[in-house]
């Protein structure tokens, strides 16, 4: 597991090519887990910091992705933690399993329908339902920025106090570029675009993303460079 830390005390742990965030306050909240399998690694991290994975109180999803929330069985059979995503994200919230329609199809089929924990979040799996603009505690008050596109139910969270803005997979990097998440595994790209510009709204100095380093320098330029190239 490659670890990073971004501020005093927000670390990015990157496993089979996906982030987890971990901030480590008087209590621990994990963004995202990961892949399936990656519990030990977290554990390992959170030890070499002196503290214990029993810590955790809080598991925040972007969105409802098997690459965001394969790690979350997981963890709940280690440790009592609170889990929260937006409220679309919720299988049964609007019918549909959140993935494009190919991926729907696969995971239909029986082998995977009996393992779908893994794959689809479940409505018992959330304990605090999502809204745009709600404040969580974390780093001083961490707002949720609803931002669909990639999935109904992608949200980012920004903590105004430190200028940063963690957008799971709402944007995409690659090298210094920014971009709209791919057109094949997301459902709806028009809301992708409509999410950039409400990014842009935001005053951050700091970019996170789902897969990749963080952007630390000229982050709203370049947030507003691909507004621009989309027609904003």
């Amino acid at each position: 597991m490659l670890t990073l830390e971004i501020i005093p005390n927000v670390y990015q742990l990157t496993a089979r090519g996906v982030n987890i965030i971990l901030i480590a306050e008087d209590e621990l909240t994990l963004i995202d887990t990961g892949f399936y399998g990656n519990s030990a690694r977290v554990t390992e991290f959170i030890h070499s910091l002196g503290r214990s994975i029993h810590e955790i109180s809080l598991i925040i999803i972007t969105h409802n992705h098997f690459d965001h929330i394969g790690g979350l069985v997981e963890l709940r059979k280690l440790t009592e933690v609170k889990v929260a995503a937006h409220q679309v994200g919720i299988t049964g919230t609007e019918g549909e399993l959140p993935y494009p329609g190919s991926v729907r199809k696969l995971l239909r089929i029986p082998f995977f329908s009996s393992v779908s924990r893994r794959f689809v979040l479940q409505p018992e799996d959330i304990d605090i339902q999502l809204e745009d603009g709600d404040v969580l505690k974390p780093l001083g008050g961490l707002r949720v920025v609803y931002t669909p596109g990639h999935t109904p139910d992608s949200i980012s969270l920004y903590s105004p106090e430190h200028k940063l803005l963690i957008v799971g997979d709402a944007l995409v990097k690659r090298r210094r570029t920014l971009l709209l998440p791919s057109k094949m595994v997301s459902s709806n790209l028009t809301q992708a675009v409509d999410s950039v510009k409400k990014m842009a709204e935001l005053d951050f100095d700091i970019l996170c993303f789902g897969h990749g380093r963080p952007v630390t320098e000229d982050a709203r330029a370049r947030l507003g460079a691909l507004v621009e190239k989309s027609g904003g």
